[in-house]
């Protein structure tokens, strides 16, 4: 996956900049991060959305590479000192796919079944819509998570379909869940190309491949994550929409076994967004008890 984002962030950037077209001007570099090759236990449990960043991060800060691809979703609240996300690509859509070969939908799930995931954001909404179902940690890319659907480990997962489309296996769906049922990860469908701050040239590059009103919308979600210093312990779901130039931003914070949450809304101008998404993170702050990871 990974590759293939690097790759399609390439051709946008040759695309933009022909001249970039010559060979060598723009060279792949692949570093396998700890979150790659630690696949048999949650996020979590090691030490959360860095695993994924850190290696990157380092080899941008030695600079052994100028500008790193990421899915957002991924990419920790705070960065290391001395980067930053230069931009924004358009967003792809943030909804999650739900994917079984035995059911067609989720709600024709039969009592007690196996859903696969290693996110506590989709088995905190999962169990709070069915507190039957029976969740198990499942994780590798995508090929590998649906092989063991095919093997039968599991009767259904649910997996981000941003990365079903991107791989060119989005008739793997049964079914888009739309976010009444599973809100979308901070970020989820949007790719961010992170630099050294303050790197001219690398910004210039950038510029037209940026898509303001995609930053607007993570912009919110990551500054209600930042408000609720959140992690990958914490099921947090958030999804920021524009209509014209009118943002809605709604967040959700569950326990871990979909027993209670906090859901709200907030509405502003594309220009609050840093302030609707901090205020909307207050909120939920405010009005979360014990047991939401918070504390």
């Amino acid at each position: 996956m990974a590759l293939r984002q690097t790759a399609l962030v390439r051709d946008r950037l040759v695309a933009a900049h022909p001249d970039l077209a010559v060979a060598g001007a723009v060279e792949v570099v692949t570093i396998r991060t700890t979150g790659d090759r630690v696949q048999d236990r949650r996020l979590g449990e090691i030490g959360g959305k860095g695993l994924f960043t850190k290696e990157i991060d380092q080899a941008l800060l030695d600079g052994q590479i100028d500008l790193a691809v990421h899915s957002l979703k991924d990419v920790e609240t705070w960065l290391p000192d001395g980067l930053e996300i230069a931009c924004v690509l358009p967003r792809d859509d943030p909804r999650d796919a739900f994917v079984s070969a035995k059911t067609p939908s989720f709600s024709a799930l039969a009592k007690g079944a196996v859903i696969g995931t290693a996110s506590l954001r989709r088995q905190a909404q999962l169990l709070r819509l069915r507190p039957d179902l029976r969740i198990v940690p499942i994780r590798g890319n995508v090929d590998t998570r649906l092989k063991k659907l095919e093997a039968g480990e599991v009767d259904a997962m649910v997996l981000a379909l941003c990365g079903l489309e991107r791989l060119g296996k989005a008739e793997q769906a049964s079914e888009i869940l739309p976010p009444e049922i599973m809100l979308p990860a901070v970020g989820q469908g949007a790719l961010a190309i992170e630099c050294r701050a303050g790197d001219d040239q690398p910004g210039r590059l950038l510029e037209p491949l940026h898509d303001p009103r995609s930053a607007a919308c993570v912009g919110a979600e990551r500054a209600m994550l930042a408000a609720l210093d959140g992690s990958c312990r914490t099921p947090i779901a958030a999804l920021g929409e524009l209509d014209g130039d009118r943002l809605r931003l709604e967040g959700l914070l569950l326990k871990p076994d979909g027993s209670a949450e906090v859901r709200a809304r907030r509405t502003g101008g594309i220009g609050d967004a840093q302030r609707l998404g901090t205020e909307l993170g207050a909120e939920l702050r405010r009005r979360a008890g014990p047991g939401f990871g918070l504390d």
